[in-house]
Order: structure tokens, then sequence, then C-alpha cells
């Protein structure tokens, strides 16, 4: 990465004009001085400022209708700002909405022509590069087919192999990688990822955390137009994590303790040392908003489970995880009378159903020989994070012993929801992670032989 500036945003503001009805936009334009405005004004973006260094791969988050497709169009030049100013030092080329500019009566190699030239090349240019691009497509004769003749799958296709083939100083992507089947994806994403180990600086745009951390070195969170953030890719999608999961009578709290993390990331950089009350140690934090929507309470007898929750090493409540981490996942229980052979349990499924992993206190027959009425007891089951990426639920039960064997004292379907973030350079596959070791050797010929 290179300290030469690829794009600088300074201020950029965008307002859109909102008519009630059609005919007002007519009165606006036939009477521009009257005292009365005939429309009122949406502000897609609101003095925006960040840089970007060449070479650097830049994520840009938010919930629908931040603004990041507003500011994409703006730094590519498709829309101009009601305020402020963007430098682009480079060829860009932008992967928004594929295809836009493509003549559905021309063929696929007409196309080729006419959207590389847009994107900046010569026609000497594009006749070097005509067969990488036919061979990134890949939808053999329909090359020289009129286009209004193809699939979506094969439109999008030929779109994304021009604009990726055009070899981009600045490489912006708006939610462009879904397209075409799995084994496509993949190859955009091995060609993205050369053109980012080639020097190319790359803004990109997706709902996906995952792909943010894996992809970007950097990344920005805007909402409602404002940037709220910016910093590493974890950082940032934790906080984008907190607003998505927002109820809306707490979203304003949340988006002003954003704001306050700004100011704490700007002390650290003159020295100061950050203290984070909703964070743990290890970078694991409590999202209010990421509560179990599917709790089901089997009928009580004589028991209670209070407050289920897990806990990082440090004490802190959370239900953000990080894989590879330690936690405590703790509840407690009110016995409303006196029970015998009291065990508890836990259990991880998926959103699915699919039960995962789980533990219980003791032994058939070995648990707690009497609680008495009016007591309570702490349940704590201390585990090591080795699920995958996504979102899980967690089960909380009590059992106790009566004439005929055990029975559920109370129990809780899904008491809690928790998540698990994105992990960079993750090799493990599949929804749990057995720590497996790979060792990969080459044979030499005599070894070869021997089979």
């Amino acid at each position: 990465m290179s300290s030469e500036l690829a794009i600088r945003v300074d201020g950029v503001s965008k307002a859109f004009a909102v008519y009630e009805k059609p005919h007002h936009r007519l009165l606006q334009q036939l009477f521009p001085g009257a005292s009365r405005s005939w429309y009122r004004e949406f502000h897609a973006l609101r003095d925006i400022g960040f840089e970007v260094h060449r070479g650097e791969t830049v994520g840009i988050v938010g919930r629908n209708g931040s603004g990041k497709s507003t500011l994409l169009q703006i730094i590519c030049g498709t829309l101009t700002p009601s305020a402020g100013t963007v430098e682009v030092r480079g060829r860009i080329a932008a992967l928004l909405e594929l295809g836009a500019g493509f003549n559905p009566e021309f063929s696929g190699r007409e196309n080729v022509f006419l959207n590389a030239t847009v994107l900046g090349l010569e026609r000497r240019e594009i006749e070097q590069r005509f067969d990488d691009i036919a061979a990134f497509a890949d939808i053999g004769e329909f090359m020289d087919q009129p286009v209004k003749s193809y699939s979506s799958g094969m439109f999008v296709r030929l779109a994304f192999a021009v604009a990726i083939n055009v070899t981009p100083d600045i490489l912006v992507v708006d939610e462009a990688l879904a397209v075409g089947d799995e084994a496509f994806q993949r190859k955009c994403h091995a060609r993205i990822e050369r053109l980012r180990n080639d020097g190319a600086t790359i803004l990109f745009v997706s709902h996906a955390a995952g792909m943010v951390i894996e992809l970007c070195n950097r990344a920005v969170l805007l909402d409602r137009g404002e940037l709220l953030a910016q910093g590493t890719p974890r950082h940032v999608v934790s906080r984008y994590h907190k607003l998505l999961y927002a109820p809306a009578a707490k979203l304003e709290e949340v988006r002003a303790r954003i704001r306050g993390d700004v100011a704490v990331s700007q002390s650290l950089e003159s020295g100061g040392q950050r203290v984070d009350d909703d964070e743990a140690d290890d970078g694991s934090y409590f999202d209010p908003g990421l509560v179990s929507q599917s709790t089901l309470a089997y009928p009580s007898l004589g028991a209670r489970i209070e407050d289920p929750h897990i806990q990082a090493r440090g004490g802190q409540r959370v239900n953000v995880l990080r894989s590879g981490s330690e936690y405590t996942y703790t509840y407690r229980v009110h016995f409303e009378r006196a029970a015998v052979g009291v065990r508890c349990g836990m259990l991880f499924r998926t959103t699915t159903g699919l039960d995962l992993a789980g533990g219980v206190s003791a032994q058939a027959g070995e648990g707690l020989e009497v609680v008495d009425s009016g007591s309570s007891i702490a349940v704590r089951f201390s585990f090591r994070c080795l699920l995958a990426p996504g979102t899980y639920f967690a089960n909380a039960g009590v059992l106790g012993l009566d004439g005929e064997g055990e029975q559920y004292l109370d129990r809780r379907i899904d008491a809690i929801m928790f998540r698990v973030m994105p992990e960079l350079d993750r090799l493990a596959t599949g929804l749990v992670n057995l720590q497996v070791s790979a060792e990969v050797k080459m044979l030499d010929q005599a070894e070869s032989a021997s089979g």
C-alpha cells in the first residue's frame, strides 16, 4: 500500500428534490423564484470526508438507505454532489449496475467493444484483451448473438468480464459479487484479489460482513447519509451490527455511542488508553438488538430459569463472540419447591434447529441431592467457541428426580441468540472447527514409485 492518494472525498453532500405530486415538478420549473417551494429536500449524504490511498481495499458498510450507492456514483462521476469535492487519480472501473450501457440489439462481441471503450480502453487494447474477456465470461457461441437473447446470468457474466478486464487503477464494487453460480463467483473473487495484489485500489460495498473483513484493509460506516465511523474492518463491522440489530427506540442512542467511539479512537491516536465497557479484551461485545424471537418455555414444575446469558473471560456480558476465545454460558435457577437429584444442561443449535453441542452439569443420578424450597443456584458452563461464523441459539434446562425418573423442572428452547464474528484466514470448514492440522508434503521420485 502506497502513501499516495487515490481518492479524496472532501465535505461531500448530496440532496435530492422530492415532489409529492408529479405536477409540482412542472410548477417548480415554471416558477423557480416563487416564494413557495414545490419540493422538499432529501439529504442522501451529509458532509462526507475520507481518503483512500493507492493499493488500499476499503469496505463501505451501512444499512439500506444509508447513502452507500449514492457515494459510489459520485466517486465514479455519474452523479454530481450538491456540495464538496471528489478527487480521483487513475483509471476507474465501476461494477455498479452491471450491463448499464449495453445495447440489447448488439451482439455480445459488439457490446464488449462498446462497453470497454466507455471504460477508457482504445480499440487496440480491446482487441488484445478480447480473448481474456471471452474466456472469463465463458458464454461460448452466444458471444456473437444479440444480447437481448441472453439469460440474466449470461448478461451479468459478460458485463462483469468486461469491467474486470480493463485493468483499472481503481475498482469500485457495489454488491456485484453475487452474480452467476458459485464457481463464477469464486472466479470473480480471485480476479479481484489478483487486482488487489497487483496494487489496484478497491472500494467495496457489501452487506456481507465476512467478505468485508476478509477483503478489506479498512472500512467506513455510513448511516442516514452520515459517516459514523471508519477504521479497521472488524471495528467498523461490529458497530454496523450494533446499528443493524438496534431496536428502533434505541437507534439514536446507538448512533450517539458510535460517534463517541470515534472520539475515543482519536484520543487513542494521541496516546490515550481505551476504555470500552461493552467490549471484551478479545473484541467480543454485547449487541442489545440480538434477541431471540423464538424462545419457548416449558411449563414450570417448581423451578424457574432466570437470566441466561454468555460472559467473556473478564465477566462482560456478550452475545457477539470471537472464534477461538473462551466464554461462559450462565444462568440462575430459583426453586419454588424442594427438588432432589438436580442436574442442569445447555445446548447450542443452528438457526435451522440442528443440535450442535451441549453439556450437562452431572451424570444421571449424580446431581445435587437436595435443593430446598426458596433456594437458588448459579449454573456456569465454560466453553471455547469453535463454531463457524454465523448466528446460533442456546437452550437451558434443569432436571430433577421424581418417583418415576427424571423430568424437566424448567426448560427454555432458544433461550438466547448469539452470533460468531467472521474470522479472517479461516481454514476450517463446516459448522464446527475441529482444529485440524494439515500437512502437505512434496514426494520425491522414489517415494512416489513406492506408492
